[in-house]
């Protein structure tokens, strides 16, 4: 399925790009670091499992990624940019009442937005646990470091996949250092902020955001779906829209 891109301007005036299917209740989802609302949630199938059940997914492409624009001036990534941008997002397409989730950098981005006070009914937290909120700092070390091998990692180093992610997704690295400085930790006591049911959906192999269960502890009101995959396999599993739809839909 192919779906074209839309474009709005953030308030800083750059243009950023989502994608939509369906017709319903509006679902916001966010895609994980490097990758693209297309890649992400349309490439193996997870939109349409949503949107069949009767829901309007829409799926911004982050700034930095896919479709949008990838600024070089560092001041166009304040702390929290993302959040910013999601923010201006809903404004343009005039929500008000929606649900919101996202994997990986999405599921911290929509932890930070609740944090800042937007208030979806419901929450997906995918790929993400306690230690990926609150321990930013070295996870994206890890993400510095690989765009600072871009050019000599070799196979076998750590940072080796990631980078042939990147080269795949054709990531601007000049972009992608500011934005990785844009990110702030979410401490568990912000977590209070989250008052609306949660899923957190996280592959059975997936502990490179720490781990789900611990997050799940942290919420007032949090269920744990666990899918097959690791943190880049999970995401291509057909289990991730089920789980997603059957939360929903409850």
């Amino acid at each position: 399925m192919t779906i074209e891109p839309l474009f709005f301007q953030a308030r800083d005036g750059v243009r950023l790009a989502w994608r939509e299917t369906g017709e319903g209740r509006p679902l916001i989802l966010l895609h994980g670091l490097f990758s693209s609302g297309e890649v992400n949630w349309i490439k193996f199938g997870t939109a349409a499992r949503i949107s069949d059940e009767g829901y309007r997914v829409i799926m911004p492409d982050l700034r930095v990624h896919g479709s949008s624009e990838a600024p070089h001036e560092e001041d166009r990534y304040p702390p929290d940019v993302l959040v910013r941008d999601l923010e201006d997002l809903v404004a343009h397409l005039d929500l008000t009442d929606f649900d919101l989730g996202g994997f990986s950098l999405g599921a911290r981005t929509s932890v930070r937005a609740v944090v800042a006070g937007m208030k979806p009914r419901r929450l997906i937290l995918g790929g993400m646990g306690l230690a990926g909120l609150a321990g930013w700092q070295r996870r994206g070390a890890f993400f510095q470091r690989a765009i600072a091998e871009y050019e000599t990692a070799k196979r076998g180093d750590d940072t080796w996949l990631s980078i042939q992610f990147m080269k795949t997704m054709k990531v601007d690295r000049i972009a992608a250092r500011h934005l990785l400085d844009s990110f702030t930790d979410t401490p568990p006591e912000a977590l209070a902020a989250l008052t609306m049911p949660v899923l957190v959906v996280c592959g059975e192999q997936d502990q490179d955001n720490g781990l789900a269960p611990d997050l799940v502890a942290a919420l007032a009101d949090a269920e744990l779906a666990t899918i097959p995959g690791t943190h880049m396999s999970s995401v291509t599993q057909p289990e991730l829209g089920e789980a997603i739809a059957a939360f929903l839909t409850a």
